[in-house]
């Protein structure tokens, strides 16, 4: 059979495919969908991907995505300022919130600690949350995920804040061990969070 190739749907396939998780036939089956829409859904659709990129930053305290100055937890005044819930990434602050548990701030690492992919502590947002460590500051929970990275970039960082006199707590391991904050349920999240213990 003959090869059957439109440059422009192959130039599409491949850019879904480079999503995570996403692969070639779910990449193509993403493809059609869009070749499938209207010419004003696909315009809306590529726009909100702009618009995104465009908009979407860092919050200048706690480094989770905005479209503002402030993030909404940062901006609260309902917010406990005296407490920081450091995550790895925007989608596990996502997942802690989920709780209605957490009534503290967050600080967005942007990864974990990984010599094997190059990752060491100058490639994580680790300077901006000593930053935030005023006289207000009485508790940093370590909320990284429960892996080899997670727990060496949790076990780096209470090290760091040890002298400074600041109370490092840990998740307690309700969540599975190599599991992603993400993927927990929110009763697990919740009593990992009540289960905390300090390093």
């Amino acid at each position: 059979m003959a090869s059957y190739n439109v440059a422009p749907l192959e130039k599409l396939v491949e850019q879904f495919e480079r999503m995570p998780g996403i692969g070639y036939k779910t990449a193509q089956r993403l493809a059609y969908y869009v070749l499938n829409m209207t010419k004003s859904d696909a315009r809306a659709f590529s726009e909100a991907i702009i618009e995104a990129h465009e908009k979407i930053h860092y919050c200048k305290i706690c480094c989770n995505l905005t479209d503002g100055e402030l993030c909404p937890v940062c901006g609260s005044v309902k917010r406990d300022k005296s407490v920081i819930c450091v995550v790895e990434t925007p989608r596990d602050a996502m997942a802690m919130e989920a709780t209605d548990e957490y009534k503290g701030t967050y600080h967005v690492l942007h990864g974990a600690i990984s010599p094997l992919n190059d990752i060491g502590p100058d490639d994580l947002k680790i300077k901006e949350l000593i930053a935030r460590l005023s006289g207000e500051v009485n508790e940093v929970i370590m909320a990284t995920n429960p892996t080899v990275e997670g727990d060496a970039t949790a076990m780096y960082i209470s090290r760091l804040l040890k002298p400074i006199g600041i109370k490092v707590t840990r998740l307690a391991y309700g969540i599975p061990v190599g599991g992603d904050l993400e993927y927990a349920d929110q009763v697990t999240l919740a009593r990992a969070l009540e289960g905390r213990n300090e390093l």
